[in-house]
């Protein structure tokens, strides 16, 4: 039974983040009084509206209504007007992983973590179980068709079951506030250089985040960091004897599950992550075999290789990859459909990250026959200090050394970007036949691109 929100009023700056929109939609469905801001308008921002809430576009001391608590999240500077009004009125801002934890506390909570594939585990685990009937809660990090009213796209849900199902963030550490009786650790990698100072510091923030869990999904071959004597009280002891987390199942594309689990998304990573929502299913209870049916008929989650249209034979996807591991993977699964022709179009995503990893994704981009990198998706970062000299360049120079003389573009320009696009995949597609194939990959605003181009094929223009 969920407890009395009513009589809370939040006002969440930045409402229209993927995490941030879903904890508004199920905070304004329990009865809570929502409000919120941010700085541009997105597809979140019209689920928000469709629900009955108000959103602001802009930030502004105005929108903040008088005895609000305050949900940012880290992305939210200190300088913004509404927090600093806040902090004026005496309002100590809500982080929203504390927020996040509040409500899973709610119901019993199989929470998924990992540095790569927990959005799309996490939708897969919500997907199924509201195929079986157990009517799950759930909180995703993007949008999944078919999850909401109505068979709508939808990031988050409150169903009537006892179960809850949650995205786990290890990015500001605010995972470490959940409190899981059923955990998922899809894979560990260093990706968030700004909050941790090594992989060994990382690990053993995972440990602390499945030490709660009596039931433990971990990848097969990611267990280094889950051994004896490390922390005290930690699930790094579960291997051993059992204590802590209780059940461990061990995962990887063959296990658990029927041998022969089909899936409508592409890719050997999806179906990892099949088989690690399939683990958890069966670690709460449910019939495995029903859940693998239902993964059948999952429809991916938006921008994760999501086909956004074509433009005359070239079919156009777009992928939210923004680590090497998850480039590559998103490479390969597009390679899984044969294409005639495989054209990458990268934005790397903050300074940070392209500094520590510009060799990584130059290697992984050569999976493609011809890529186009453009600049820098700063988000939260600023080019200073060591960062000064960081651009796609870097990314764009390792590509070509590894390309073998196929095609390379370096494009920071955006309308450039787009103008180069248009003459090159028209010529591709002269050269190459009926099934040509363009991916826009990162977590910026590199999707634009691929939508301009479906966009102008749709109205007839040649997108010049």
């Amino acid at each position: 039974m969920s407890g009395d929100w009513s009589g809370r009023r939040l006002h969440f700056i930045g409402i229209g983040g993927a995490g941030m929109s879903g904890l508004a939609l199920v905070c304004s469905r329990l009865g809570a009084t929502v409000s919120g801001s941010d700085r541009c308008d997105s597809s979140y921002m019209e689920r928000l509206r469709a629900a009955g809430l108000d959103p602001v576009v802009g930030h502004d001391a105005a929108n903040l209504p008088e005895g609000a608590e305050v949900v940012v999240s880290t992305a939210i500077g200190e300088d913004n007007p509404e927090l600093a009004l806040a902090r004026e009125r005496g309002v100590e801002p809500l982080h929203r992983g504390r927020l996040l934890a509040e409500l899973c506390a709610e119901k019993r909570l199989i929470a998924i973590a990992g540095t790569h594939g927990k959005t799309t585990t996490a939708a897969m685990v919500a997907w199924a179980l509201r195929a079986i009937g157990a009517d799950p809660a759930f909180l995703v990090g993007g949008e999944v068709p078919g999850l909401g009213p109505e068979g709508e796209a939808a990031n988050a849900g409150w169903g009537e079951g006892e179960w809850v199902v949650a995205e786990a963030d290890e990015s500001d550490a605010s995972f470490l506030q959940l409190q899981p009786e059923m955990a998922v650790v899809t894979n560990v990698e260093m990706d968030h250089h700004s909050r941790w100072g090594s992989l060994a510091e990382l690990h053993r923030a995972f440990a602390r985040f499945v030490a709660p869990a009596r039931g433990l999904v971990l990848a097969a071959d990611g267990l280094d960091w889950l051994t004896p004597g490390e922390e005290e009280g930690s699930a790094s002891t579960v291997a051993e004897d059992g204590a802590g987390a209780g059940a461990l199942v061990r995962f990887d594309a063959s296990s658990p599950g029927p041998a022969d689990l089909r899936l409508h998304v592409p890719g050997e990573h999806n179906l990892r992550n099949a088989r690690a929502a399939l683990g958890a299913i069966e670690q709460a209870g449910f019939d495995i075999a029903a859940a693998a049916e239902a993964l059948a008929s999952f429809p991916g989650v938006r921008r994760r290789l999501e086909l956004k249209g074509a433009r005359g034979a070239l079919h156009i996807y777009d992928d939210y990859a923004h680590h090497p591991t998850e480039v590559r993977a998103a490479l390969s699964a597009l390679r899984e459909l044969e294409p005639t022709r495989l054209v990458a179009v990268f934005q790397p995503h903050l300074y940070s990250r392209t500094r520590a990893f510009s060799e990584e994704f130059g290697a992984a981009l050569a999976l493609a026959d011809e890529a186009f990198v453009l600049d820098v998706y700063a988000a939260r970062e600023e080019p200073v200090g060591a960062l000064a000299s960081v651009s796609g360049l870097q990314v764009a120079q390792a590509a070509a050394e590894r390309m073998g003389g196929r095609p390379v573009w370096w494009l920071p320009q955006p309308a450039a970007a787009a103008r180069a696009l248009a003459d090159r995949l028209d010529r591709n597609q002269r050269l190459y036949g009926e099934w040509p194939v363009l991916v826009t990959v990162g977590a910026g605003d590199v999707f634009r691109l691929g939508e301009t181009l479906v966009t102008n094929e749709a109205e007839g223009s040649d997108g010049r």
